[in-house]
Protein backbone atom coordinates (compact mmCIF):
# COMPACT_ATOMS: atom_id res chain seq x y z
CA UNK A 1 0.00 0.00 0.00
CA UNK A 2 1.51 3.47 -0.84
CA UNK A 3 2.63 5.87 2.10
CA UNK A 4 0.30 8.66 1.39
CA UNK A 5 -2.62 6.14 1.35
CA UNK A 6 -1.29 4.96 4.85
CA UNK A 7 -0.74 8.65 6.42
CA UNK A 8 -4.59 9.62 5.19
CA UNK A 9 -5.68 6.50 7.13
CA UNK A 10 -3.98 7.96 9.97
CA UNK A 11 -5.71 11.47 9.57
CA UNK A 12 -9.07 10.69 10.56
CA UNK A 13 -11.71 12.02 13.13
CA UNK A 14 -11.23 10.56 16.48
CA UNK A 15 -8.87 8.12 14.95
CA UNK A 16 -11.23 6.13 13.15
CA UNK A 17 -9.65 5.36 9.51
CA UNK A 18 -11.95 6.54 6.73
CA UNK A 19 -11.57 3.59 5.09
CA UNK A 20 -14.52 1.79 2.99
CA UNK A 21 -14.12 -1.60 2.09
CA UNK A 22 -16.89 -2.50 0.18
CA UNK A 23 -16.77 -0.65 -2.89
CA UNK A 24 -17.93 -1.90 -6.40
CA UNK A 25 -17.34 -0.67 -9.66
CA UNK A 26 -21.08 -0.94 -11.00
CA UNK A 27 -24.04 0.55 -11.93
CA UNK A 28 -21.72 2.88 -14.83
CA UNK A 29 -19.39 4.15 -11.60
CA UNK A 30 -16.17 3.59 -13.23
CA UNK A 31 -12.40 3.42 -11.37
CA UNK A 32 -11.28 7.04 -12.49
CA UNK A 33 -14.56 8.24 -10.91
CA UNK A 34 -14.00 6.35 -7.36
CA UNK A 35 -10.55 7.42 -7.00
CA UNK A 36 -12.11 11.14 -7.74
CA UNK A 37 -14.28 10.25 -4.97
CA UNK A 38 -11.87 9.99 -3.00
CA UNK A 39 -9.71 12.20 -2.93
CA UNK A 40 -13.14 14.80 -2.73
CA UNK A 41 -14.22 13.11 0.29
CA UNK A 42 -10.58 12.19 1.90
CA UNK A 43 -11.56 8.08 1.62
CA UNK A 44 -9.58 5.66 0.70
CA UNK A 45 -11.51 2.70 -0.83
CA UNK A 46 -11.30 -1.08 -0.70
CA UNK A 47 -12.42 -2.25 -4.35
CA UNK A 48 -14.03 -5.45 -4.65
CA UNK A 49 -15.28 -7.85 -7.31
CA UNK A 50 -18.04 -10.54 -7.09
CA UNK A 51 -16.69 -13.70 -6.83
CA UNK A 52 -18.49 -17.29 -7.23
CA UNK A 53 -20.80 -19.42 -9.62
CA UNK A 54 -23.16 -17.26 -11.48
CA UNK A 55 -21.24 -14.25 -10.76
CA UNK A 56 -18.90 -11.59 -12.65
CA UNK A 57 -15.79 -13.67 -11.89
CA UNK A 58 -15.94 -17.48 -10.94
CA UNK A 59 -12.42 -18.97 -12.02
CA UNK A 60 -8.87 -18.17 -11.39
CA UNK A 61 -8.50 -16.37 -14.31
CA UNK A 62 -10.77 -13.48 -14.24
CA UNK A 63 -9.80 -13.00 -10.20
CA UNK A 64 -6.12 -12.53 -11.30
CA UNK A 65 -7.50 -10.65 -14.34
CA UNK A 66 -9.58 -8.17 -11.61
CA UNK A 67 -6.38 -8.35 -9.04
CA UNK A 68 -3.74 -7.56 -11.36
CA UNK A 69 -5.82 -5.02 -13.01
CA UNK A 70 -6.30 -2.47 -9.83
CA UNK A 71 -2.28 -2.91 -9.10
CA UNK A 72 -0.54 0.69 -9.09
CA UNK A 73 -4.08 2.49 -8.05
CA UNK A 74 -4.01 3.58 -4.85
CA UNK A 75 -6.77 1.49 -3.63
CA UNK A 76 -7.18 -1.96 -1.22
CA UNK A 77 -8.37 -4.78 -3.35
CA UNK A 78 -10.87 -7.16 -2.32
CA UNK A 79 -12.86 -10.29 -2.89
CA UNK A 80 -16.80 -10.67 -2.13
CA UNK A 81 -16.68 -13.71 -2.07
CA UNK A 82 -20.46 -15.50 -3.20
CA UNK A 83 -22.18 -18.35 -2.30
CA UNK A 84 -21.01 -21.19 -0.29
CA UNK A 85 -19.56 -22.84 -3.44
CA UNK A 86 -16.84 -20.09 -3.64
CA UNK A 87 -14.12 -21.90 -2.38
CA UNK A 88 -14.67 -24.68 -5.37
CA UNK A 89 -14.49 -22.04 -7.96
CA UNK A 90 -11.63 -19.94 -6.50
CA UNK A 91 -7.72 -21.37 -5.55
CA UNK A 92 -5.81 -20.67 -2.71
CA UNK A 93 -3.52 -18.99 -5.02
CA UNK A 94 -5.74 -16.85 -6.90
CA UNK A 95 -7.55 -15.75 -3.43
CA UNK A 96 -4.09 -14.66 -1.46
CA UNK A 97 -3.38 -12.42 -4.66
CA UNK A 98 -6.14 -10.05 -2.85
CA UNK A 99 -5.49 -7.74 0.20
CA UNK A 100 -9.21 -8.81 2.01
CA UNK A 101 -11.79 -11.10 1.15
CA UNK A 102 -15.38 -10.74 2.53
CA UNK A 103 -18.63 -12.29 2.62
CA UNK A 104 -22.00 -12.46 4.08
CA UNK A 105 -24.86 -15.22 5.36
CA UNK A 106 -27.11 -13.86 2.43
CA UNK A 107 -26.69 -17.34 0.58
CA UNK A 108 -27.38 -20.28 2.23
CA UNK A 109 -28.82 -23.48 1.78
CA UNK A 110 -31.98 -24.77 4.20
CA UNK A 111 -32.22 -28.10 5.86
CA UNK A 112 -34.31 -29.18 2.94
CA UNK A 113 -31.72 -28.30 -0.01
CA UNK A 114 -33.76 -25.21 -0.75
CA UNK A 115 -31.03 -22.41 -1.51
CA UNK A 116 -32.34 -18.97 -1.46
CA UNK A 117 -31.06 -15.40 -1.59
CA UNK A 118 -32.05 -13.77 1.37
CA UNK A 119 -32.67 -9.89 -0.79
CA UNK A 120 -35.32 -11.88 -3.57
CA UNK A 121 -38.08 -12.44 -1.45
CA UNK A 122 -39.55 -15.03 -4.30
CA UNK A 123 -36.64 -17.47 -3.28
CA UNK A 124 -37.05 -17.08 0.38
CA UNK A 125 -40.99 -17.30 0.40
CA UNK A 126 -43.51 -17.38 3.30
CA UNK A 127 -41.54 -18.22 6.79
CA UNK A 128 -43.92 -19.66 9.10
CA UNK A 129 -41.63 -20.14 11.37
CA UNK A 130 -39.26 -17.34 12.00
CA UNK A 131 -37.86 -18.76 15.16
CA UNK A 132 -36.82 -22.01 13.39
CA UNK A 133 -35.62 -19.57 10.74
CA UNK A 134 -33.62 -17.49 13.06
CA UNK A 135 -32.22 -20.94 14.39
CA UNK A 136 -30.72 -21.75 10.83
CA UNK A 137 -29.79 -18.72 9.77
CA UNK A 138 -27.47 -18.41 13.12
CA UNK A 139 -26.20 -22.34 12.46
CA UNK A 140 -25.28 -21.20 8.77
CA UNK A 141 -23.50 -17.75 9.94
CA UNK A 142 -21.59 -19.21 12.72
CA UNK A 143 -20.14 -22.23 10.22
CA UNK A 144 -19.46 -19.67 7.46
CA UNK A 145 -17.40 -17.78 10.40
CA UNK A 146 -15.71 -20.76 11.65
CA UNK A 147 -14.88 -22.65 8.47
CA UNK A 148 -14.55 -19.87 5.23
CA UNK A 149 -11.24 -17.95 4.53
CA UNK A 150 -12.64 -14.78 5.11
CA UNK A 151 -11.39 -11.04 7.04
CA UNK A 152 -14.81 -9.33 7.66
CA UNK A 153 -18.18 -10.30 7.43
CA UNK A 154 -20.27 -8.02 4.94
CA UNK A 155 -24.10 -6.99 5.39
CA UNK A 156 -24.04 -8.91 9.27
CA UNK A 157 -27.70 -9.70 10.52
CA UNK A 158 -29.56 -8.97 6.80
CA UNK A 159 -32.21 -10.29 7.71
CA UNK A 160 -35.01 -10.88 4.35
CA UNK A 161 -37.66 -8.09 4.23
CA UNK A 162 -41.07 -10.55 5.26
CA UNK A 163 -38.78 -10.47 9.02
CA UNK A 164 -37.09 -6.91 8.67
CA UNK A 165 -39.92 -5.44 10.90
CA UNK A 166 -39.39 -7.77 13.62
CA UNK A 167 -35.13 -7.75 13.89
CA UNK A 168 -34.87 -6.38 17.11
CA UNK A 169 -36.51 -9.21 18.92
CA UNK A 170 -35.56 -12.31 16.38
CA UNK A 171 -31.74 -10.75 16.99
CA UNK A 172 -31.68 -11.91 20.65
CA UNK A 173 -28.56 -10.82 22.21
CA UNK A 174 -27.64 -14.65 22.84
CA UNK A 175 -28.05 -15.45 18.93
CA UNK A 176 -26.14 -12.09 18.82
CA UNK A 177 -23.41 -13.51 21.06
CA UNK A 178 -23.08 -16.83 19.03
CA UNK A 179 -22.10 -14.57 16.02
CA UNK A 180 -19.99 -12.13 17.22
CA UNK A 181 -18.16 -15.32 19.71
CA UNK A 182 -17.70 -17.07 16.27
CA UNK A 183 -16.16 -13.90 14.26
CA UNK A 184 -14.19 -13.37 17.35
CA UNK A 185 -12.42 -16.49 17.31
CA UNK A 186 -11.46 -16.74 13.75
CA UNK A 187 -9.73 -12.94 13.66
CA UNK A 188 -13.31 -11.79 11.40
CA UNK A 189 -14.53 -8.25 11.26
CA UNK A 190 -17.67 -7.17 11.46
CA UNK A 191 -18.64 -4.20 8.59
CA UNK A 192 -20.36 -1.58 9.57
CA UNK A 193 -22.90 -1.60 6.25
CA UNK A 194 -24.25 1.96 4.71
CA UNK A 195 -26.60 0.65 2.34
CA UNK A 196 -28.81 -1.72 4.66
CA UNK A 197 -27.47 0.46 8.30
CA UNK A 198 -26.17 -2.85 10.05
CA UNK A 199 -25.91 -4.50 12.33
CA UNK A 200 -27.88 -2.63 15.28
CA UNK A 201 -25.70 -0.68 18.08
CA UNK A 202 -26.60 -3.28 20.55
CA UNK A 203 -24.84 -6.00 18.05
CA UNK A 204 -21.66 -3.63 17.53
CA UNK A 205 -21.87 -3.48 21.73
CA UNK A 206 -21.69 -7.30 22.19
CA UNK A 207 -19.04 -7.41 18.88
CA UNK A 208 -17.01 -4.81 21.20
CA UNK A 209 -17.16 -6.85 24.10
CA UNK A 210 -16.24 -9.67 22.59
CA UNK A 211 -12.77 -8.05 21.13
CA UNK A 212 -14.35 -8.32 17.32
CA UNK A 213 -12.67 -5.58 15.16
CA UNK A 214 -14.44 -4.09 12.73
CA UNK A 215 -14.92 -2.16 9.19
CA UNK A 216 -17.04 0.64 7.23
CA UNK A 217 -18.86 -0.63 3.80
CA UNK A 218 -20.98 0.99 1.55
CA UNK A 219 -21.75 -2.00 -0.92
CA UNK A 220 -22.84 0.73 -2.80
CA UNK A 221 -25.12 -0.43 -6.24
CA UNK A 222 -23.44 2.54 -8.29
CA UNK A 223 -22.29 5.90 -8.24
CA UNK A 224 -25.50 7.49 -6.75
CA UNK A 225 -25.02 5.72 -3.18
CA UNK A 226 -21.52 5.80 -2.69
CA UNK A 227 -21.44 8.02 0.62
CA UNK A 228 -18.77 8.25 2.92
CA UNK A 229 -20.00 5.76 5.24
CA UNK A 230 -21.92 7.86 7.16
CA UNK A 231 -24.18 5.22 9.37
CA UNK A 232 -21.11 3.80 9.87
CA UNK A 233 -18.83 6.38 11.11
CA UNK A 234 -22.25 7.69 13.34
CA UNK A 235 -22.65 3.94 14.90
CA UNK A 236 -19.25 4.09 15.66
CA UNK A 237 -19.01 7.06 17.64
CA UNK A 238 -22.08 6.00 19.31
CA UNK A 239 -20.23 2.86 20.59
CA UNK A 240 -17.49 4.57 21.69
CA UNK A 241 -15.04 2.74 18.34
CA UNK A 242 -11.56 4.18 17.90
CA UNK A 243 -8.62 3.27 15.77
CA UNK A 244 -7.82 0.45 17.36
CA UNK A 245 -11.78 -1.01 16.53
CA UNK A 246 -10.92 -1.14 13.29
CA UNK A 247 -9.27 -3.82 10.95
CA UNK A 248 -6.87 -2.54 8.10
CA UNK A 249 -5.93 -5.12 5.52
CA UNK A 250 -2.07 -5.92 6.02
CA UNK A 251 -1.52 -4.07 9.48
CA UNK A 252 -1.27 -7.13 11.23
CA UNK A 253 -1.53 -11.14 10.71
CA UNK A 254 -2.30 -13.20 7.86
CA UNK A 255 -4.34 -13.04 5.75
CA UNK A 256 -7.78 -15.45 6.07
CA UNK A 257 -6.59 -16.78 2.83
CA UNK A 258 -3.40 -18.40 3.94
CA UNK A 259 -4.55 -19.01 7.63
CA UNK A 260 -7.50 -21.37 6.33
CA UNK A 261 -5.87 -22.04 2.76
CA UNK A 262 -7.20 -25.82 4.12
CA UNK A 263 -10.88 -24.75 3.09
CA UNK A 264 -10.15 -24.31 -0.93
CA UNK A 265 -10.76 -27.22 -3.14
CA UNK A 266 -7.82 -26.43 -4.96
CA UNK A 267 -4.32 -24.40 -3.66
Amino acid sequence: MDENICKLIQRTPAGIPLLDLHVHLKGGLTLEQTLNRARRDGMVYGIAVNCGRGFPVQDDAAALAFSTGMQGHPVFVGMQAEGREWTSVISAHAAGEFDYIFTDAMTWTDDNGRRMRLWIPEEVGAIPDPQSFMYTLVARTVAILESEPIDIFANPTFLPAVLAADYDSLWTSERMELVTAAAARNNVAIELNDRYRLPSKRFIEIAKAAKCTFTLGTNNSGPGDLGRCEYGLRIAAECGLGADDFFIPGASGSKAAARKSEAFLNP
